[in-house]
């Protein structure tokens, strides 16, 4: 990482969110989901905001070496988004801990702040997380 990764980086990211990433499509396996209303998805929602958390850091990262893993999410889903409306995530690193990072995130679709809390992540030198990984799976 580089010297400049240092707490107060803030970033927006805006994506407007398609039928793909309603509850139905979450698990279409499942009944349960199939049959929920079409909207945005905790799921894809915590995925959004990992990923402009991501967006926020590569620059200050010897990317691709270098990357992140998330390790820990606490966001609240406050708002239902139908598709079609466009989500704007802001993020702020609060911390740099070694390699873990600390983020606020708040995500908001135009009416509503839909989500808002904490997530973590923990910068990995992807080679060696290969190399566990691979070492982890079935006939590894």
């Amino acid at each position: 990482m580089k010297d400049s990764l240092r707490p107060g980086i803030k970033f927006e990211h805006r994506f407007t969110v398609p039928a793909s990433k309603t509850v139905p499509a979450l698990y279409p396996e499942s009944a349960e989901f199939v049959a929920m209303p079409g909207v945005f998805a905790t799921g894809f929602l915590v995925g959004l905001l990992e990923w402009a958390c991501i967006k926020a850091i590569n620059p200050y990262l010897d990317w691709p070496q270098e990357q992140t893993v998330g390790t820990h999410i606490d966001v609240s889903h406050e708002a239902a988004t139908p598709p079609g409306l466009e989500v704007s995530v802001t993020v702020e690193l609060l911390a740099v801990e070694g390699k873990k990072l600390v983020f606020a995130v708040a995500a908001h679709d135009g009416h509503d702040l839909i989500s808002q809390g904490r997530h973590e992540r923990f910068i990995i030198n992807r080679e060696k997380f290969d190399a566990r990984l691979s070492a982890k799976a079935p006939g590894g």
